[in-house]
């Protein structure tokens, strides 16, 4: 596969903004404003009757999209420690009562499964609150006591999953009444480092010092599969390859990292084979010489700080590939730079002092402006 031409030139700031006719860069940039949005919303005293509340479970139902995938991030990375059970699930569950918390949350306020679901939680005395419009059926099914969040900031619904999981750590916030609020981001801490990672982004900025754009320009054209050094990671690997085929039609993988590792090396292996061992572009006639050969499938792979040493040995025998981190000093694909004032992960953030959210957080971001850099590139 040869890499496709690219309709806008990356370092071109210009040309940039004046292809984002859609707003896809601004909307990726608001993840800190989203974020901040459900700040303010539990200043407000919003989530007040959670407070210090000792639920028997935190049950998330969830509709398609963005809040589906933030509550699998949050349970895949927080789910196993925390003194409440942490449930997924795409209804009210039938043992729900007066004990219970639920979650209810969704883009679409006219899902009929986020209407019964509320319904059928209030009806049985559980804590309600709905993250998701307050409008249409869901409107029309609340219960005297159900809490709203509804979007405050106006974003493509792709990129919403920040407000997803600023509303679920919220409302773990608010009923932990201490025990393990130590697990959770600080909201307005998360907001600054999301604030800052759209900074690091900006069209202004080049390549070398802009970890969106490197990772566009490395994905353009390349067959390549995402995947996780741990199960909150895999989950930041699954959003970023349904938003880069969402937005940009760029077809990348996700899976767990043993798969990935497997399904590479038997790629080489295959490659290795039948393949010649050198390849000189200039000199190849496709219609003398057949089709060029394909590039070997790129691996990328999320991880936390804490994780990369053990993710670093896990993949280092597989060839073309990269562990993405929360410090975009690390050169991806073999590029070296300079360092610049853009490249720590906030201006008072050392990578290692981050929690899992925060790192997959920043790295959700990421892969979403991404995706909107790969569109303003032409696509697939």
């Amino acid at each position: 596969m040869t890499a496709l031409s690219s309709l806008v030139d990356l370092d071109d700031s210009d040309a940039l903004i004046a292809a984002d006719r859609d707003g896809s860069l601004r909307s990726a940039a608001l993840a800190g404003a989203q974020v901040r949005a459900v700040a303010t919303a539990v200043d407000e005293s919003v989530l007040a009757r959670l407070t210090d509340l000792r639920p028997r479970s935190v049950v998330i139902v969830t509709g398609d999209g963005r809040s589906s995938r933030a509550a699998s991030l949050l349970v895949a990375a927080l789910g196993d420690r925390l003194g409440v059970p942490l449930v997924r699930s795409t209804g009210t569950p039938p043992w729900i009562g007066p004990l219970d918390v639920v979650v209810v949350a969704g883009d679409d306020a006219g899902d009929p499964r986020l209407a019964e679901s509320m319904d059928a939680a209030s009806r049985r005395g559980a804590e309600v609150v709905v993250v998701a419009p307050e409008e249409g059926p869901l409107r029309a099914a609340r219960g005297p006591r159900a809490m709203w969040l509804p979007p405050r900031i106006a974003v493509r619904d792709h990129n919403a999953l920040m407000r997803y999981l600023a509303a679920f750590v919220a409302v773990l916030g608010a009923v932990s009444g201490g025990s393990w609020k130590t697990l959770l981001p600080n909201l307005s801490r998360l907001a600054d480092l999301l604030d800052a990672e759209a900074v690091r982004n900006s069209p202004s900025n080049e390549v070398f010092h802009n970890p969106a754009k490197a990772l566009a320009s490395g994905l353009n054209g390349r067959r390549a599969v995402l995947t996780g050094g741990s199960p909150a990671a895999v989950e930041v690997a699954r959003h970023g390859s349904e938003v880069l085929l969402r937005v940009a039609g760029v077809v990348v993988g996700a899976g767990e990292l043993g798969d990935v590792i497997a399904a590479s090396v038997r790629a080489s292996l295959v490659e290795s084979g039948g393949a010649p061992s050198t390849f000189d572009s200039i000199f190849h006639d496709e219609q003398l010489d057949g089709p060029p050969p394909a590039l070997p499938m790129r691996v990328i792979v999320v991880a936390s700080e804490a994780d990369r040493a053990i993710t670093e040995r896990r993949i280092a025998g597989v060839p073309e590939s990269e562990v993405l981190l929360a410090d975009s000093s690390q050169p991806l694909f073999g590029g070296e730079r300079p360092r610049s004032e853009f490249d720590n992960p906030a201006p008072s953030a050392d990578p290692a002092t981050l929690s899992v959210l925060d790192t997959m957080s920043v790295l959700a971001t990421r892969l979403d402006t991404t995706a909107a850099y790969l569109l303003l590139m032409g696509g697939s």
